[in-house]
């Protein structure tokens, strides 16, 4: 039978500890060339106007050690709005029932046959937070217990939820926009987390002192500033444009998460689409531009990238973009969490497979 399973099931279900001890071994088994880590593909459409794009992505990678195959699948309407002085892009909710469409297909490596189906966005979300944690834990200072996070949405909450099981944190400060949403979110995060938490008035009174410095924003533009960097900090983004490229170049130590994806050629455009985030500004800015070589996080799990050397380093984690890999290793989690507790819905095998081929 393949199993379908919901966002629901995968938020009951999943631990950010349990995640991140997932995505290491798959890591590790990526740097030793066990696992296979297929190419991202990003194909662009025109919108409605030059301010929104249709966009179809795909990801894939096969995990031997765990015998599955997955595929991530995303249908998406994105529109580019600006709010303030800042540029967003806003992934448009239109789907019927004002829903986005994500979905993950599981796969036995044994037999072919679809072992899941679920959405991807309580994994997606559990994926990006495990996947800082992993190299927060290994940049960061052993005796990091101050955290700084820019940002308050749904991005951020995994951002902390990970740094929480990285590090024991005394003290976390949180700066977002809205005031009124960023007292709300720190007072979340303190009861999830069981750390006193403060919404600050300004991003760099929330970065002042910090020992960690996270960024889960939908900005496109810098939300980070390399003046407010300081010795021994650990920094993490998890997309493009969020640190200043100069705070990114005044670290000691920078890991990417891979570097098949920062030169932007995974983005195919049709003819009269507009994908304004194409160029990735690692590769276009001379102060970061070498960094599109820099080591990956595979190898610093795999041991063969050094991380901090000195108390006093600046280590940075560019945690951008996607790979399959990490949606076939928190899958197959799911999957042996959810058969282990009898959640989720039967579907016949045969609806999904066939009995000719080509």
């Amino acid at each position: 039978m393949t199993l379908l399973l919901s966002n629901d099931d995968a938020h009951h279900l999943l631990t950010m500890p349990d995640c991140m001890a997932a995505l290491e071994e798959s890591y590790r088994a990526t740097y030793e060339a066990i696992a296979i880590n297929g190419r991202r593909s990003d194909m662009v459409g025109p919108g409605g106007d030059a301010d929104s794009a249709y966009v179809l992505k795909m990801m894939g990678a096969i995990l031997p050690q765990q015998k599955v195959g997955a595929i991530r699948l995303n249908s998406d309407l994105f529109r580019w709005v600006t709010r303030g002085e800042r540029k967003q892009r806003i992934k448009v909710p239109a789907a019927p029932g004002e829903r986005w469409v994500g979905l993950v297909l599981l796969f036995s490596t044994e037999t072919g046959e679809p072992l899941a189906i679920f959405p991807d966005g309580v994994v997606q979300r559990a994926r990006v937070g495990a996947t800082s944690g992993i190299a927060l834990d290994r940049l960061a200072r052993q005796d990091a217990t101050s955290l700084a996070m820019l940002g308050s949405g749904w991005q951020a909450e995994a951002q902390i939820l990970a740094a929480a099981s990285a590090r024991r944190l005394a003290r976390i400060r949180c700066y977002s926009p809205n005031a009124e949403r960023c007292r709300e979110f720190a007072a979340r995060m303190a009861t999830q987390t069981s750390v006193p938490a403060d919404a600050a008035t300004s991003p760099e009174a929330a970065v002042r002192g910090a020992d960690i410095v996270l960024c889960a924003t939908n900005s496109l533009g810098y939300v980070f500033l390399e003046g407010w960097c300081e010795p021994g900090q650990h920094l993490g983004t998890i997309r493009d444009r969020e640190l200043d490229p100069g705070a990114i170049a005044r670290a000691n130590c920078v890991i990417v998460h891979d570097r098949d994806n920062l030169t932007g050629q995974h983005v195919e455009l049709a003819k009269g689409a507009v994908f304004q985030e194409k160029a990735k500004e690692l590769g276009l800015d001379p102060r970061t531009a070498h960094l599109v070589g820099a080591p990956s996080l595979d190898e610093l799990v795999g041991g063969a990238a050094p991380g901090r050397q000195r108390d006093t380093d600046i280590t940075c984690f560019l945690n951008y973009h996607g790979v399959g890999l990490q949606f076939a290793a928190i899958g197959a989690l799911l999957h042996r969490k959810a058969r282990a507790a009898g959640a989720g819905r039967d579907l016949p095998t045969e609806w999904f497979t066939e009995d000719v081929h080509s």
